[in-house]
C-alpha cells in the first residue's frame, strides 16, 4: 500500500516553498523527483568507487564495473529481458529509438512501409521520417476514434504485409491513453513487421514484460522512473541486435582494430563505445531498487486512485476541456486540459503563482496537437509521491486561475 505522505520524506526536493506556496509538482511526465536513495548512491559511486569500467584491474576499477554490470541485471530483470545481452544502456528514450530507426535504415527497402500514431511524441516520429527519406520506404501514421484511443481498425488496415516496421508508444504523453501494445505486436507479427515500443511514459508507473508483450525493441528513460537524466535502456531481442550495426565507434565496443578493418564486441558492449554513463546507470540501478521495493503494481493502483479522485472534479469545473479517454482503466496519471479560451501557458504562469507545476505547450507532440486542433494543452501529471491534498490544490488553482482571468477579461 501506497503511503505518499510517508513517502515524500525521501524527496527533499518536494519540501519547498515557490511563490509563496508549498509546492506541488504536477509535471512527472517530463520528468521526476529524485529520491535520497539515489543521490546517495551517486554520490557515494564518486566519492568511493569512480573508475573507468571494463578497463582497470585495480580495485575501483573493478568496483565500478561491477556496479554498473550489475545495474544492468536490474534493468533486466526489471523489464523482464531474457538476458543481460539484450540490454543496452542509453542516453534515454530518445536515444534508443534513434538507434532502431538507423537499424531501419539498414534494412528498409524502397516501398516497404513503417507505422507509427498520430499521438507519438517526436522522438518516435522524426527519426522514422529520416529513415523513410533515406530509404525511400512509406510512413503512415493510424489515427484517434471517437473516444481519443487509438483507432485499432484503422491500425489493422494499416499494416499490411509491406509493413517492416511497426512504432507505437506505450502511453500517450498528451492523452494519457494506455495503447494496448500487445494486441499491436501480435499484429504486426503477423505481417512480420518489428514491434518498437515507446515505455517512456510506462515503465515508471506500471509492471513492464517485455517477453510478455512480445516486442522486438523496447526504450525507457532513466529520469522519468526517479532516476537520473542521461540515461536509459534500449531493450532489443538479441537476433536483432546481432544484426543491427553499432550507431557509434570507439573505445569499448571492439574487439580488435587493425590498420584498414576492426571486429565489435558481443552484445550488449557492442553498443557502447567511449566511456559510459557510469554513475547514471548505477544511479538508475538505485531507482530500480526503490521502485521494486515500493511495488510496480502498487505504484500503478496508487496512480490509478489519484486518478479516480481528481478526475470528477475537475470535470466540474466550467469550461475545463479534458483530452483523452472518459475511461480510467485505459489512462495512465496523465492529465491535458484546456480553461475557456486561455492560451495554456497563461493557465500554467497563473497555476504557478499558487505553487502548482504544471507543463504547458505543445509536449513535442505537435501532430497530435494540430489533430485535436488546438494550439497547446495545460498537462498535469502525478506520481506515487503526490497527494490527494495536491489533486486538491490542483482544483482550487484551476478555480482561482478562471476567476482571475474572467475578472481581467
Amino acid at each position: 500500500m501506497i503511503d505518499a505522505k510517508k513517502i515524500r520524506k525521501d524527496f527533499p526536493i518536494l519540501d519547498q516553498i515557490v511563490n509563496d506556496e508549498p509546492l506541488v509538482y504536477l509535471d512527472n511526465a517530463a520528468t521526476t523527483q529524485k529520491p535520497t536513495a539515489v543521490l546517495d548512491t551517486i554520490r557515494y559511486y564518486y566519492e568511493h568507487d569512480n573508475a573507468n569500467v571494463h578497463r582497470g584491474v585495480h580495485t575501483l576499477a573493478e568496483r565500478a564495473t561491477h556496479d554498473y554490470e550489475a545495474s544492468r541485471e536490474k534493468l533486466r530483470k526489471f523489464i523482464n529481458a531474457s538476458s543481460t545481452k539484450e540490454v543496452l544502456f542509453t542516453r534515454g528514450t530518445t536515444t534508443g529509438l534513434n538507434w532502431v530507426a538507423k537499424y531501419a535504415e539498414q534494412i528498409l527497402k524502397e516501398g516497404e512501409e513503417i507505422v507509427i500514431s498520430i499521438m507519438e511524441h517526436h522522438s518516435n516520429i522524426i527519426p522514422w521520417q529520416q529513415a523513410a527519406a533515406k530509404t525511400g520506404a512509406v510512413l503512415k501514421f493510424v489515427y484517434l476514434d471517437e473516444n481519443q484511443e487509438l483507432d485499432m481498425q484503422g491500425l489493422k488496415e494499416a499494416i499490411t504485409d509491406k509493413t517492416k516496421f511497426v512504432s507505437i508508444t506505450h502511453a500517450s504523453n498528451v492523452l494519457g491513453v494506455l495503447n494496448p501494445v500487445k494486441e499491436i505486436a501480435e499484429i504486426a507479427h503477423e505481417h512480420g513487421a518489428i514491434m518498437v515500443v515507446d515505455g517512456a511514459q510506462s515503465t515508471p508507473h506500471m509492471k513492464i514484460d517485455v517477453q510478455d508483450l512480445n516486442c522486438d525493441f523496447f526504450t525507457l528513460s532513466g529520469h522519468k522512473m526517479v532516476g537520473p537524466t542521461g540515461i536509459g535502456v534500449l531493450y532489443g531481442k538479441e537476433k536483432y541486435l546481432n544484426d543491427m550495426n553499432p550507431i557509434e565507434f570507439g573505445g569499448e565496443m571492439i574487439d580488435f582494430v587493425y590498420e584498414q578493418s576492426a571486429t565489435w564486441k558481443e552484445l550488449p558492449w557492442k553498443f557502447e563505445a567511449g566511456t559510459p554513463n557510469i554513475a547514471g546507470a548505477i544511479g538508475l540501478g538505485a531507482a530500480v531498487d526503490y521502485l521494486e521495493e515500493l511495488g510496480m503494481d502498487e505504484i500503478h493502483a496508487y496512480e490509478t486512485e489519484l486518478v479516480n479522485y481528481v478526475m470528477p472534479k475537475l470535470k466540474e469545473i466550467e469550461g475545463l476541456v479534458i483530452y483523452g479517454p472518459d475511461d480510467i482503466s485505459k489512462r495512465s496519471g496523465v492529465i491535458s486540459f484546456n480553461l475557456d479560451n486561455l492560451h495554456p501557458h497563461d493557465v500554467a504562469t497563473a497555476m504557478d503563482m499558487e505553487g502548482v507545476a504544471v507543463r504547458a505547450g505543445h509536449h513535442c507532440a505537435q501532430p497530435l496537437i494540430e489533430y485535436l486542433d488546438v494550439p497547446a494543452t495545460a498537462r498535469a501529471s502525478f506520481y506515487f509521491y503526490n497527494t490527494k491534498e495536491d489533486c486538491d490544490k490542483l482544483v482550487d488553482a484551476l478555480i482561482k486561475t478562471k476567476e482571475f482571468f474572467n475578472g481581467t477579461l
